[in-house]
C-alpha cells in the first residue's frame, strides 16, 4: 500500500487523491507547469519588502525605504504574470474550484497584488514618509497572505495533484474513480 502523509489537512482532504494521477497545467512548457516556477518571484520580491521595511524601521536609513519600493514594484509586476498563469489554470481546470484550497489561494493572492499595487501608489512621491507606519503595515499583511495563500496553492498541488504531470481529465467534476490502482 503507497504510503500518504500524516499531515492533516486543514481543509478538505479525500484518501482517493493520494493515489490520483494528477490533473496537468493548461499553462506549462514541455509539461512543466509555469505558475509553481514563476510564483516563486512575487513571493521573494514582497518577503524581501517586508524585510527592508524592518531594516527602515529599525535604521531609518534611506536605503531600506528606497529598496523596498523597488521590492514592491518588481513584486507586483512579477505577481502579475504569476497571477495570470495561476488565473489560467483556475479558470480551466475543473479541480481547482471544487476545493476550497483553490478558492483561498486565488483570493488570497488577489487581495495580496492589490494591496501590493496600493502599497507601491502610496511610497511612489514619498519613498520615506509611506514606510512608516502603513508601508510596513502593508507589507506585513501581503507576507502574511502570501504565506496563507502558497500553504493552500501547495495543498493544490501535493493533495490534490493540481498541475502535475498526470492523465486525469481538466474537466472531471470529481476525482471518485470505480477503482484506483495501488
Amino acid at each position: 500500500m503507497t504510503q500518504v502523509p500524516n499531515i492533516p489537512p486543514f481543509i478538505e482532504s479525500n484518501e482517493r487523491d493520494y493515489h490520483d494521477s494528477g490533473v496537468p497545467s493548461t499553462v506549462a512548457i514541455a509539461k512543466h507547469p509555469l505558475h509553481p516556477l514563476i510564483v516563486t518571484f512575487p513571493i521573494a520580491f514582497l518577503s524581501g519588502a517586508f524585510g527592508a521595511d524592518l531594516g527602515y524601521w529599525f535604521t531609518h536609513d534611506p536605503f531600506w525605504a528606497k529598496a523596498a519600493l523597488w521590492l514592491i514594484g518588481s513584486g507586483f509586476v512579477a505577481g502579475l504574470v504569476a497571477a495570470l498563469t495561476g488565473m489560467l489554470d483556475f479558470l480551466r481546470i475543473d479541480r481547482v474550484k471544487k476545493y476550497s484550497a483553490g478558492w483561498i489561494h486565488m483570493f488570497g493572492n488577489v487581495t495580496a497584488l492589490v494591496l501590493t499595487l496600493i502599497n507601491w501608489i502610496l511610497r511612489w512621491n514619498h519613498v520615506e514618509s509611506a514606510t512608516l507606519p502603513l508601508g510596513l503595515i502593508l507589507s506585513t499583511i501581503v507576507a502574511s497572505l502570501l504565506a496563507i495563500s502558497g500553504w493552500f496553492g501547495a495543498e493544490l498541488i501535493y493533495r490534490h495533484k493540481v498541475a502535475v504531470i498526470g492523465t486525469s481529465d481538466r474537466h472531471e467534476s470529481s476525482i471518485n474513480r470505480s477503482s484506483i490502482v495501488e
